[in-house]
Parts: structure tokens; C-alpha cells; sequence
């Protein structure tokens, strides 16, 4: 079955950097469009970025030009390289797969998520 769990999160200051890692398992990982989400408390999950099978990336606004999304087909992993965090990038911080492998959509399989805390 489809496996995701995530790692690399923790506390930074403002300015500071993480990077998360998704280790996938029980599916064909490259044949996939994959996203990093979040979600802060009391607020609705969010996306961040998505990273399609051919390598297209796309961002949300409040984070292009900082994040990096990047996949290891080879080892069937997905990063997130988050670079001068805001407070407001605080979250629990998932990786998803796409529903099906021609689009970006439909992601309906979850990690547990990694913490991420910037404090000011």
C-alpha cells in the first residue's frame, strides 16, 4: 500500500532553514505528482508546492522565490528546501500523492506530517 512519511521538520528563527524530506513506498513513485501542504492551527491546509512526474514545479504565492520542491526518482523521495522562514510558515507541514498520474490533482494519499515552528 501507498506509504509517505515525512521528516526534517523542527524550530528555527525567522530567516532560518529546513529542509523536509517524504520517503515513498508501495507505488510506482516517478509515475506520480507529488505536493507538499500545510496546515497552521485553526486554519485550513494549504498548498504549498507540487512537483509533477516530468519535473514541473509550481508554487503558492506566499512562498515563491524561498521553497524549493525537488523529487529523487532514484530514491523515491521528495524534499521541501524551505529558506528564509517567516513566522507565518509555522505548521504541520505533509506530502501527498496525486490521484492519478496524468495531473496534479485529487492528492489523496497523506504522510502523518512534520512539525515546522519559526519564531520571530
Amino acid at each position: 500500500q501507498v506509504e509517505l512519511v515525512e521528516s526534517g521538520g523542527g524550530s528555527v528563527q525567522a530567516g532560518g532553514s529546513l529542509r523536509l524530506s517524504c520517503a515513498a513506498s508501495g507505488y510506482t513513485y516517478s509515475a506520480y505528482c507529488m505536493g507538499w501542504f500545510r496546515q497552521a492551527p485553526g486554519k485550513e491546509r494549504e498548498g504549498v508546492a507540487t512537483i509533477d512526474r516530468n519535473g514541473r514545479t509550481s508554487y503558492a504565492d506566499s512562498v515563491k522565490g524561498r521553497f524549493t520542491i525537488s523529487r529523487d526518482n532514484a530514491n523515491n523521495t521528495l524534499y521541501l528546501q524551505m529558506n528564509s522562514l517567516k513566522p507565518e510558515d509555522t505548521g504541520m507541514y505533509y506530502c501527498a500523492r496525486a490521484g492519478g498520474r496524468s495531473y496534479c490533482l485529487a492528492f489523496g494519499y497523506w504522510g502523518q506530517g512534520t512539525q515546522v515552528t519559526v519564531s520571530s
